[in-house]
């Protein structure tokens, strides 16, 4: 069960004209799973890119090769490019992007727990932002994330809903 109301989401999103697709890494599409679980989603929900390697990223989303080499493909920066390709190879309106370590494992420098998040919108700037989670279990974590994500979904209809 998410934190979100999926159901009231999809709702809102389509009384707001919004299309939605998803970029996802280490939520392997569970993110795009809880929006298609609802009845009447196929109206909002456009797609979802499952982008678990650096070369799916670059593929289907057009990570620059030289950002994933700069910050990793767990950084604001590749999160930020995941959501923007994401809105450039579907017809959205709006995006969500997750990129991290669910776990086991991790480093000094990038934790488990670790995800970066991306959020694209047609007609205005890619915003990013980084959770830790901390090293609560690789389920715990990509459970987190999804439902972080709907949140971010959620707050941005809301904005457009108004």
């Amino acid at each position: 069960m998410t934190a979100v109301d999926v159901t009231d989401l999809i709702a809102r999103a389509t009384r707001a004209k919004v299309m939605i697709t998803t970029a996802e890494s280490c939520t392997g599409g569970l993110i795009v799973a809880a929006l298609t679980d609802i009845p009447g989603s196929s109206a909002v929900v456009d797609r979802g890119f499952v982008t678990y390697s650096n070369q799916a990223k670059m593929e289907m989303l057009g990570v620059q090769a030289e950002t994933l080499t700069a910050h990793g493909a767990v950084s604001q920066q590749v999160a930020a490019e995941m959501a923007t390709g994401a809105l450039t190879h579907s017809p959205a309106t709006l995006a969500v992007s997750v990129t991290g370590i669910a776990g086991p494992g991790g480093s000094e420098f990038k934790p488990e727990g670790r995800v970066c998040f991306g959020l694209a919108q047609t007609g205005q700037d890619t915003v990013t932002e980084t959770i830790e989670f901390g090293a609560i279990g690789r389920d715990h974590v990509r459970q987190a994330t999804r439902d972080h994500a709907l949140t971010l979904l959620s707050r941005a209809i809301s904005q457009r809903d108004l």
